[in-house]
């Protein structure tokens, strides 16, 4: 049990910072969507779904092997240059390349003359994969204030300049204020999202001069292959497993079918998007849980592997995440008329994936949880295959799931891919590494939080009061459950208040 409060705490401590970062993040989102036409949201949606990939094209698994050649007996400040020369020349080589060719890809991509959207874009992606390597050298040398703080800064410095672009100068300028052009114009107002995101990456760069100015100037080319041979499978591994994180929002634009009777098919699209991509943030509450955990959780599993009771830590912790799991997403799904305000009104209509994005991340985390086994038996393999798996059936999924449900079936192929990569590592799991999980009590809690889900979609109550007090009594009801069945207060209190 001490092993269990430890975690806990540590789950609480280490995700702190992500937490805090991550939500102040999230606030924008209200802030975009009842500013922002849904299709101009989409273009939001749109082109940090491409970031995703790209960032990991930009730094090609260079953090994680940096880490790994640290420990090495090579000489730690080669490594930091032979790290960090690659990223910057490549990613010197992409942002020169992506504003010479910024009116060729705004136009393939229907922004009209927008072109200042790739400029940004492109320097955000740049900026941010060159300052990857020091941050990684912040953890490698536990500088963990000095990484915070910046993280922290970056995210301050983008929300406030969201704020002075779009509400301040909008009030200034209905207010009869004249500003001039290059500070701020009525039109193209999503580039004001990115351009902030590039103002903060570039003051980033600046507060991490100390760090860049650091390295020495030339670099080992031995080192620098055996670095490249490693890195290449993390960064295919990286590239499956973002299949899974973020197609669906590039496969919308391919795969949703225009309605009959829609005069602008482009403006149709972007809005679906935008609805999907709206709506998909309200899973962080799910998404923040798993990130904090994961935290803490890996040491503390490698850790326990030494004692003579690990695999029942292993089976406890898998329970308790999954009651929490739980908690979190009927807490979301029973209170979601209060939740929905998170966004605009505009983006209502796609509150009904938000159930199925939860208990697609659930899965996700318990595959985590799973993940052990091939982690502690040096078969780390089996995550790869286990990652191209998942990534071929989402490919599948959305191909045949959006056309038919628009952006529900991206919803459903998200929550497809990971139930069933959920499945195979426990098969996977239980063959080469047994761990005598509590299924049935586990089916149980699973059983019991869906049909109190399914029970509050067919309350008879037409007073938003009952509705609330119903849906409370629900929640409360399977928290004691859980409470009582499980002892949770001795997990999370201290003894004596225990």
């Amino acid at each position: 049990m001490s092993s269990l409060k430890k975690l806990a705490r540590q789950t609480a401590t280490y995700g702190l910072s992500s937490i805090v970062g991550r939500l102040i993040n999230y606030f924008l989102v209200p802030l975009y969507t009842r500013i922002f036409l849904p299709q101009e949201y989409g273009i939001v949606t749109e082109l940090y779904a491409y970031a995703s990939f790209l960032m990991i094209l930009l730094t090609f698994g260079m953090e994680t092997t940096f880490f790994r050649f640290s420990e090495s007996d090579h000489d730690k400040e080669s490594v930091y240059a032979t790290s960090l020369w690659p990223v910057v020349t490549v990613n010197l080589i992409f942002a020169a390349g992506g504003i010479l060719s910024a009116s060729y890809f705004s136009g393939k991509l229907h922004y009209g003359d927008h072109a200042e959207y790739i400029v940004y874009f492109v320097l955000i992606l740049a900026l941010d994969a060159i300052t990857a390597i020091p941050f990684a050298r912040l953890r490698q040398q536990h500088q963990a204030l000095r990484f915070s703080t910046i993280k922290l800064v970056n995210i301050g410095i983008n929300v406030l300049c969201n704020f002075f672009f779009l509400i301040f100068c909008p009030y200034l300028v209905r207010h009869g204020v004249q500003l001039p052009d290059a500070l701020y114009h009525s039109t193209g107002r999503v580039g004001y999202v990115f351009l902030s995101n590039m103002i903060a990456s570039a003051a980033t760069l600046v507060i991490l001069h100390r760090e860049l100015c650091a390295v020495r100037p030339a670099f080992d080319r031995k080192l620098l292959k055996e670095m490249t041979w490693y890195t290449l499978p993390l960064l295919l591994a990286g590239l499956a497993g973002m299949v899974n994180e973020t197609l669906d929002r590039i496969l919308l634009r391919y795969l949703l079918v225009v309605p009959h009777g829609i005069a602008d098919a482009g403006a149709y699209v972007m809005a679906q998007m935008g609805i999907y991509g709206a709506n998909y943030k309200i899973s962080i509450l799910m998404t923040l849980f798993i990130q904090t955990f994961r935290y803490a959780a890996e040491p503390f599993f490698f850790a326990q592997a030494r004692e003579h009771d690990s695999r029942h830590i292993y089976s406890q912790v898998m329970t308790y995440f999954i009651v929490f799991g739980l908690m979190i997403f009927l807490g979301a799904t029973l209170y979601i008329d209060i939740i929905k305000h998170f966004v605009g009104r505009k983006y209502y209509s796609g509150l009904g994936i938000v159930p199925i994005l939860l208990l697609a991340n659930l899965c996700l985390g318990i595959i985590f949880n799973l993940s052990i086994w091939y982690k502690l038996n040096n078969k780390t393999r089996y995550g790869a295959y286990l990652t191209f798996f998942g990534a071929t059936v989402t490919i599948a999924a959305n191909f045949v799931l959006i056309p038919i449900l628009g952006y529900a079936g991206a919803a459903w192929a998200t929550f497809i891919c990971y139930f069933l990569m959920m499945l195979l590592s426990y098969f996977w799991g239980q063959k080469h590494f047994y761990v005598e999980y509590e299924t049935t009590k586990i089916l149980g809690y699973v059983g019991f939080a869906l049909g109190l889900f399914f029970l509050s979609r067919y309350w008879p109550f037409r007073s938003p009061l009952l509705l609330f007090a119903a849906n409370s009594a629900a929640f409360l009801l399977f928290v004691g459950v859980a409470v009582y069945k499980e002892k949770l207060t001795r997990v999370l209190l201290p003894r004596k208040a225990a």
